[in-house]
């Protein structure tokens, strides 16, 4: 399969799930969101507050996938990110019923990644942004 269009159809499956299930709109809003969801800093050896992305947190029950709830320095929330393993998508894996934030989208990023601890293997992270892209660019 065309691997645009499979990325094209994660896309908006990644979409439609905003609407499942996923952590309470008023418990996310800001870090640390609660219930099962943990630093990822204290999972792997990560820093605490990635540039460019923010703080995670995540489920780890919902490894790799996720969803990772990112927030800012201030501690608001800013997006959820999808880590999706390539190896998965060239087997036609399907991830259903993937958690989201309850939040209005403002965009989505695609883009690939090598590794890093936590997901070792090449992977894909699919940023749902709930700021607009100067704000998310301004996460350093």
């Amino acid at each position: 399969m065309n691997p645009k269009i499979l990325l094209s159809g994660l896309v908006t499956m990644l979409a439609v799930a905003l609407a499942g299930p996923g952590c309470s709109a008023q418990a996310e809003m800001m870090a640390p969101p609660g219930g099962k969801f943990q630093a990822v800093s204290k999972l792997v050896p990560l820093p605490d507050f990635i540039p460019g992305i923010g703080t995670l947190y995540v489920d780890p029950a919902t490894l790799p996938a996720g969803p990772f709830l990112a927030y800012d320095k201030a501690g608001q929330l800013v997006s959820s990110v999808y880590m999706i393993p390539l190896e998965d998508m060239q087997n036609k894996k399907s991830f259903s019923n993937l958690g989201a934030a309850h939040q209005q989208v403002d965009h989505v990023d695609l883009y690939f990644n090598a590794g890093h601890p936590g997901v070792a293997t090449p992977h894909y992270h699919v940023v749902v942004w709930y700021v607009s892209p100067e704000k998310a660019a301004a996460l350093k």
